[in-house]
């Protein structure tokens, strides 16, 4: 795949979907999208206050509808919610209008990145180890399957981490499930 068309990072709260998007799409020259913070701009609203009034089936609606749309656009690096590939029709549009890069990272990276975030509403239930277990245990596979490229950002700074994904989705077929 050449460096057009549009790119989604894809995977678990506290991979880096935004900081390194933020790079990435400037190394690619693109539009940088978040689709949590579109969905607040949209609203009003944030995550944690959606969550409280709509519970997480509200959220997930719309954030579909969202994904919906900024996918139709072209040329984006989108940064995605986590829960983003639990819905069946996320996941088809996602691989259909873009390459899916999966950022992975292990379980105590994850822990370490969200420890002092209030804005997740999913942690906030005391016990963050096991809900991030749960969690990964659910999403693990759909990021996976919905991924074009999985790239590991444990241990690696965002800007080196996307300078890596830029180089891969200059090379041919890197859409074809590849892991860095």
């Amino acid at each position: 795949m050449s460096g057009s068309g549009s790119v989604f990072l894809i995977g678990p709260m506290g991979a880096g979907k935004s900081t390194i998007g933020r790079h990435l799409a400037e190394l690619l020259r693109k539009e940088f999208v978040d689709s949590d913070h579109e969905i607040e701009r949209r609203t009003g609203a944030s995550i944690p206050l959606i969550f409280e009034i709509e519970g997480e089936p509200g959220f997930r609606r719309r954030e579909s509808a969202v994904l919906e749309e900024l996918t139709a656009r072209a040329d984006i690096v989108l940064a995605t919610g986590g829960g983003a590939v639990l819905a069946e029709d996320n996941r088809e549009t996602l691989r259909a209008r873009g390459t899916v890069v999966y950022l992975e990272a292990p379980l105590d990276t994850l822990l370490a990145r969200t420890h002092r975030d209030k804005n997740r509403p999913l942690l906030q239930d005391g016990d963050r180890r096991g809900r991030l277990e749960e969690i990964l245990r659910v999403r693990e596979p759909l990021y996976r399957a919905t991924a074009h490229l999985v790239v590991a950002t444990d241990h690696r700074a965002p800007a080196v981490i996307a300078q890596e994904i830029a180089a891969k989705l200059r090379e041919p077929r890197a859409h074809e499930n590849a892991t860095a």
